[in-house]
C-alpha cells in the first residue's frame, strides 16, 4: 500500500497563476541578446522599407531557442509564445514559417557573417577557445580543431531533395563542421540524399564556410580532421595551400587501404610497430602504429604528407578483409602533414575525430534529425537555425555552467536546466523567477543567470 499511497490525496486543477514552465530556457534568449546575436541577426535580415510586426532576427533566435529546448516542430513555438510574461513577444508558428521561407542564399550568407561576428566577440570574452584535447593532453596551445563529417537524415515522406542514400535508406545527406574546442556547429549544408560522401567540391565549400566562422585572430593554427571521404587530391591540395608564413594549417584525414598500402604493411619489420595509446593516454593493449610514408609512391600528393597505419586485434565477430584474415590484425590508416611528434600521439589525435559522431548525434537531437517542411529551401534554413541552437548551448556551457553541466549533452541539460519550472512574482518594479529551493540544480541556474547578465552589452 505504501508504494501507491503517494497519489491518494493528489488533485490537479487548471487554474494556476504565476507558474512558468521551461523557465531555464530563458537563459538562451538572454545569452543571445547579451552576446549581440539577436541584434546582429536583426541587422542581417532587415529589409529596406519593410517593418514587420515581429523582427526577423528575434524570430530566428526564438526558433533557435525552441530547437535547443527540444522542440521538433515549428508549432512547438507555442511553448514560448504562451509565456509572454517571461519570453516576451514571441511570433506565431505562421510567422516562423514565413520567416524561414524568406531565407534564401543571400540571407543565409548574411546570417553566417552575423554569426562569425558574434563568435569573435564571445571568443574574446572567453579569453580564446578552450584547448582541444586528445589522449589526456592538450593538442597544442592556440590550435583550433575543425572536424568535418556528413550524416544521413531519414525522411519518412517524399520531400524535396530526399533521395535514396548510399546506406540504402531514404532522406538527406547533410555535411557539417564542428569546432572540437568549443562544441560549436560552425556550418551545416543540407544536401540531397544521393549526394556523394567524397564529393570534393562539397568538402571545399563547407570547409571554406567553417574557416570563415573562426575569428581571424585564431586562424593562425588550425587542425582539420576528417574521415577517408575527404582524402582527395582537391581537398588535400587546398588544405596544403592554406599554409603561409603567418598561418599553419595541419590536417589529419582518414586514408583508404589499397594494394600499395597492403604491400607496404607486409614489408614492415616487426620493430617498426610501436604500442598505440588509448583515449586517456595510456598504452592500449593489442594495438600498434607504424609509418608507411617511405614505402609508398606518393607522387602528386602534397609535399610533406605522411601515411600512418594502425593495427589492432579485432573484437569478436568483426568482419575482416582477406588481407586482414591472414594475420588476424585489423588495419586503419590516416594521412597528416604534421612534421614532428610521436606516431602514437598523432594517431591518438586523429582518433579523437570520433567525437564528431557524438556531436552529430546531439545535433540530431537538436533540430537536425527532423526536418519540418516538404520544401528543400525551408529545410536548409531550419538547419541554420539548428546550428544557431547548437552554438547557444555551447556558449551557455562555456560561459555560464560548471562541472558536469558544462559537459552534459543537450538531453540531460534540458531535464536539469532548461525545463525547470519556476514561479513568476512581481515586486520592486522587477519580475522574479522563483526556482524551487529543493531543485538540485537551482544554484547552478541562478549562477548562470548572473553570469549572463554580467556580459557587457554589445556596442
Amino acid at each position: 500500500m505504501q508504494s501507491t499511497a503517494w497519489s491518494r490525496d493528489l488533485r490537479v486543477t487548471a487554474d494556476g497563476a504565476g507558474v512558468v514552465s521551461h523557465a531555464g530556457s530563458v537563459l538562451l534568449p538572454m545569452l543571445a541578446d547579451r552576446a549581440g546575436l539577436t541584434g546582429a541577426l536583426s541587422a542581417a535580415l532587415a529589409r529596406r522599407g519593410r517593418w514587420p510586426l515581429h523582427d526577423r532576427g528575434r524570430v530566428l533566435v526564438d526558433l533557435a531557442v525552441l530547437i535547443a529546448d527540444g522542440g521538433q516542430a515549428i508549432a512547438d513555438i507555442d511553448v514560448l509564445r504562451h509565456q509572454g510574461e517571461v519570453f516576451g513577444s514571441v511570433a506565431s508558428d505562421t510567422t516562423v514559417w514565413r520567416m524561414l521561407d524568406e531565407l534564401g542564399p543571400v540571407q543565409l550568407r548574411r546570417i553566417a557573417a552575423a554569426r562569425a561576428k558574434v563568435r569573435a566577440r564571445l571568443w574574446q570574452l572567453f579569453g580564446g577557445p578552450p584547448a582541444a584535447k586528445a589522449a589526456g593532453r592538450e593538442i597544442g596551445a592556440g590550435v583550433v580543431v575543425l572536424d568535418i563529417d556528413s550524416t544521413i537524415v531519414i525522411a519518412h515522406s517524399d520531400k524535396d531533395g530526399a533521395a535514396p542514400t548510399y546506406k540504402h535508406s531514404f532522406g538527406f545527406h547533410p555535411m557539417l563542421v564542428t569546432c572540437d574546442n568549443t562544441g560549436e556547429m560552425l556550418t551545416v549544408t543540407l544536401r540531397p540524399g544521393n549526394a556523394g560522401a567524397n564529393t570534393a567540391a562539397d568538402h571545399l565549400d563547407v570547409l571554406t564556410d567553417a574557416v570563415a566562422q573562426i575569428p581571424a585572430a585564431h586562424r593562425r593554427r588550425l587542425l582539420i580532421r576528417a574521415d577517408s571521404a575527404a582524402a582527395t587530391h582537391a581537398v588535400l591540395n587546398w588544405l596544403a595551400g592554406l599554409n603561409s608564413p603567418r598561418r599553419r594549417v595541419e590536417y589529419s584525414i582518414g586514408w583508404s587501404i589499397g594494394e600499395p598500402e597492403r604491400a607496404a604493411i607486409a614489408a614492415l619489420p616487426a620493430t617498426a610497430w610501436s604500442p598505440a595509446l588509448d583515449a586517456d593516454g595510456g598504452v592500449r593493449e593489442g594495438a600498434q602504429v607504424a609509418e608507411l610514408t617511405g614505402l609508398l609512391a606518393l607522387a602528386g600528393w602534397p609535399t610533406g604528407m605522411r601515411v600512418i597505419v594502425r593495427r589492432e586485434r579485432p573484437h569478436p565477430g568483426a568482419q575482416l578483409s582477406l588481407f586482414e584474415e591472414r594475420d588476424g590484425w585489423r588495419y586503419t590508416a590516416f594521412v597528416t602533414n604534421t612534421p614532428a611528434g610521436a606516431l602514437q600521439w598523432l594517431e591518438a589525435r586523429h582518433r579523437a575525430h570520433a567525437r564528431v559522431e557524438d556531436r552529430i548525434r546531439c545535433a540530431k537531437d537538436t533540430g537536425l534529425g527532423r526536418l519540418p517542411s516538404r520544401e528543400f529551401a525551408i529545410n536548409a534554413a531550419w538547419c541554420t537555425a539548428a546550428a544557431i541552437a547548437a552554438d547557444l548551448i555551447a556558449w551557455l556551457q562555456i560561459h555560464a555552467l560548471d562541472g558536469d553541466l558544462a559537459r552534459a549533452e543537450p538531453k540531460r541539460l534540458r531535464y536539469r536546466i532548461l525545463h525547470t519550472s519556476a514561479r513568476l512574482i512581481r515586486g520592486q518594479r522587477r519580475r522574479w523567477l522563483r526556482i524551487p529551493a529543493t531543485w538540485p540544480w537551482a544554484t547552478q541556474i541562478t549562477t548562470a543567470f548572473t553570469r549572463i547578465a554580467a556580459i557587457p552589452a554589445p556596442g
